[in-house]
C-alpha cells in the first residue's frame, strides 16, 4: 500500500466542541503555577482536577453507551490529549484510555464490568514493558495454573494511581494472555517509582510475583489489541506532544516581544525569527500527521493505513517538541538554562514522549518496512 492519495483529515463537530471545552478546561484549570505545584506532589496531578474530568466523561469518551461510555471512538480523544499537552496538565487519562482500548480490543464485551469502571473514573494502566524496547514481545512475566503472577514490570506508567493494572504476561503453554490485577492486591513494597525525567510523570517498577490476576484473557484477538495499543498510544502522546509544543512555542515567542539586547527586541532579529517560523510550521505539520490518524483509526483492528499514519504522527510530533523544547531554552539565553524558566518543563516533556511507544527511528524502521518494501 502507497500513502500516496491517503489525506483524508476530518475533525467532526463532535471533536471540535471537545477541542474548545477541552482547551478551556485546561486553560482554567492548569496554569503553568499549578502544573508547577505538582511537580513534587505524590500522583503529580491534583485529585479534584481529575474528579472534574471524569464528571465532564472524557474517561468514557471512547466506550459503548452500555458501559456508561459516550461511544464516540478512540478519535474523539485526540482533541482532548491535545488540550492535555497545551496546558502540561498531567494526569492519567491518556494511560487509563489506552487500557481501556486494550481491554475492549482484546475481549470485546467479555469485560464490561472493569469497562464501567473505568467510564465511572477509575484509573487503569497497561503493565507492559519488560525493558526499553517497544518493539519487544517475548514477554518474561508468566502466568501460573492458578492464575499467579511472576516477574516484573518496569515503567507502568500512573501506576501510583491506578486502581486497576492490565498486565501482559505468558501462560504455561508460551503465549501471550492479559491478566487484569487490582492495586489494592499487589503489596506497596512490590512498587517503586522510577525517577522521570519529565516531573510531569509517574510511573514505577512493580514486583507481580505472586500476585492473583482477577481474570485472564487469551486468545488471538490479544496481540491484535497488543498491536494496536501500541500504535494508539503512540497517537495519543503524539497529539498530547503537539498541543506542547504549540505552547512552548508560545511561550518562546512572547518572551521574544518583551526582552531586548541593545535597545532593540530580540524578536526583531532574523536569527530569531527564522527558527521561530520552522517550529510554527512544524507544529502545523504535526496537526495535520496527528488529525489524518484520527481520520482512519476506528473501532476496529487498525488497518495498515492507520498504522502508517500512527507511526508518522508519533515520528513527527515528537521531534517537533524536542526542537521547540531545544530552542526555547537556547532563545532564553542564560535563564533558559536554570530550572525556573518554565522551557525547561517542555524540553523534559520532550525527552519523555519521545521514548515512549517508540522514538521516531523505531516507527521510522517500521514504515520503512511498510511504505518501501
Amino acid at each position: 500500500m502507497s500513502v500516496i492519495g491517503s489525506t483524508r483529515l476530518s475533525l467532526g463537530e463532535e471533536q471540535a466542541m471537545l477541542l474548545d471545552v477541552a482547551r478551556d478546561f485546561c486553560r482554567r484549570q492548569s496554569p503553568m503555577s499549578a502544573v508547577r505545584a505538582q511537580l513534587d506532589s505524590p500522583l503529580g496531578f491534583d485529585n479534584a482536577v481529575w474528579r472534574q474530568m471524569v464528571d465532564l466523561g472524557w474517561t468514557g469518551i471512547a466506550l459503548p453507551e452500555s458501559v456508561g461510555g459516550s461511544a464516540l471512538g478512540v478519535a474523539a480523544v485526540v482533541p482532548v490529549a491535545e488540550a492535555l499537552g497545551r496546558a502540561m496538565l498531567g494526569t492519567p487519562l491518556l494511560a487509563t484510555t489506552l487500557a481501556a482500548q486494550l481491554l475492549q480490543r482484546a475481549a470485546p464485551g467479555a469485560q464490561d464490568d472493569l469497562l464501567a469502571e473505568i467510564a465511572a473514573g477509575a484509573v487503569a494502566t497497561v503493565a507492559m514493558l519488560e525493558n526499553e524496547d517497544w518493539g519487544n514481545t517475548r514477554y518474561q512475566v508468566s502466568l501460573d495454573s492458578e492464575n499467579r503472577l511472576s516477574g516484573v514490570k518496569m515503567l507502568v506508567w500512573d501506576a501510583q494511581a491506578a486502581d486497576l493494572l492490565v498486565v501482559v504476561a505468558r501462560d504455561g503453554a508460551g503465549e501471550t494472555v492479559l491478566a487484569p490485577v487490582r492495586r489494592a492486591a499487589v503489596a506497596d513494597a512490590a512498587l517503586a517509582p522510577h525517577t522521570m525525567i519529565d516531573e510531569t510523570r509517574r510511573a514505577a517498577r512493580i514486583d507481580f510475583t505472586g500476585v492473583q490476576a482477577e481474570a485472564v484473557i487469551a486468545g488471538p484477538s490479544v496481540l491484535s489489541a497488543l498491536r494496536d495499543y501500541r500504535l494508539l498510544g503512540a497517537l495519543l502522546v503524539a497529539a498530547e506532544a503537539g498541543g506542547s509544543a504549540a505552547s512552548c512555542l508560545d511561550t518562546t515567542v512572547a518572551y521574544l516581544k518583551t526582552r531586548k539586547q541593545f535597545g532593540k527586541l530580540i524578536g526583531s532579529y532574523q536569527a530569531l525569527k527564522h527558527p521561530a517560523v520552522e517550529i510554527l510550521t512544524a507544529v502545523d505539520a504535526t496537526r495535520s500527521f496527528v488529525y489524518h490518524a484520527a481520520s482512519v483509526v476506528g473501532e476496529e483492528p487498525l488497518a495498515q493505513e492507520a498504522e502508517i499514519a500512527c507511526r508518522m504522527a508519533k515520528a513527527q510530533a515528537t521531534e517537533t517538541l524536542c526542537h521547540a523544547g531545544d530552542r526555547a531554552i537556547q532563545f532564553h539565553g542564560g535563564m533558559g538554562f536554570t530550572y525556573e524558566c518554565d522551557a525547561q518543563l517542555y524540553l523534559r516533556r520532550a525527552q519523555w514522549a519521545q521514548q515512549q511507544f517508540g522514538d521516531a527511528r523505531h516507527h521510522r524502521t517500521q514504515l520503512a518496512a511498510l511504505l518501501l518494501d
